[in-house]
């Protein structure tokens, strides 16, 4: 078919216009702090830091591992004060102990209390055979995911680089993972983990639609590994946070920084400062 000028540019606009949609969806996407990135000051003095990373202007926190040693009125302290700083947690990231059965009372009555709505596996087997990883998709994140669905609750998987790595057979476990797991668990991408492997982090997006509920915008580069700021490594995060709200089906997006040359609170400040450049 042959193209005419008119078509030609009549195509161009409408591109255009879906990109500078798309741009305007991600604008609107609440932008938040996992707070290893602030871990040493959380372990210090929770309460303060949710205060001072609200107070940069973050609009949702995600606890990690040590929330579980919470106590109920602990956790319900915690939402009071997000609550009383305007600030959500949509999500807490957990060790694999937390979706056992005999634990998963508490992480229901846990993450009530602190207001989230996705508990998220953070980290778990290492094994190059693709069976392991359907095991575990099927026989313990995909019941665990019934129970936590009751309760109003929605499961969740975050990757790191290992889940990038081929087994031996062919599939990386992240597809294994995603073939084996309901299509509302979600699959909250770590994005410099996949750089980092190799992996294109807009294609995965793309072949996982409305699974990538959240992500971790952690950048990476080879000079400075995860210690490069976000926005100054190898991510091509404009053309993939468009795809994370056009396809992915983002909800809120998470900084989250291993470290870097300056202190915890001074890198997330710049990282924040840098994604509000960024989305101009």
């Amino acid at each position: 078919m042959s193209v005419t000028r008119r078509t030609f540019l009549g195509s161009a606009a409408a591109a255009v216009t879906t990109i500078s949609t798309s741009s305007a969806q991600t604008k609107k996407i609440p932008i938040g702090l996992e707070l290893y990135s602030v871990r040493s000051a959380l372990a210090a003095d929770p309460v303060g830091t949710v205060k001072k990373v609200a107070a940069m202007g973050y609009e949702v926190v995600e606890f990690f591992a040590p929330y579980y040693n919470w106590t109920l009125d602990q956790a319900k302290d915690m939402r009071k004060v997000i609550d009383d700083l305007g600030v959500k947690c949509h999500s807490t990231h957990n060790s694999a102990a937390s979706f056992q059965a005999a634990n998963l009372q508490k992480t229901i009555d846990l993450n009530h209390a602190i207001g989230g709505t996705y508990v998220v596996l953070a980290s778990s087997i290492r094994s190059t055979n693709a069976d392991d990883w359907k095991k575990l998709a099927v026989e313990t994140l995909a019941p665990a995911l019934d129970t936590l669905r009751k309760a109003g609750l929605r499961g969740g998987y975050h990757n790191h680089q290992y889940e990038f790595v081929p087994t031996a057979t062919g599939p990386r476990p992240m597809d294994v993972l995603a073939a084996n797991t309901p299509k509302d668990f979600m699959l909250q991408f770590d994005v410099g983990t996949c750089v980092e492997m190799g992996q294109d982090p807009v294609a995965w997006v793309n072949a996982n639609p409305g699974r990538i509920n959240s992500l971790h915008l952690k950048d990476w580069n080879k000079e400075k590994g995860y210690r490069v700021l976000f926005g100054e490594g190898a991510v091509p995060w404009k053309e993939l946070l468009v795809a994370a709200v056009k396809t992915g089906g983002a909800e809120y997006f998470l900084i989250e920084q291993e470290g870097s040359d300056y202190s915890e609170f001074e890198t997330a400040q710049r990282c924040l400062d840098t994604y509000h450049k960024m989305m101009g």
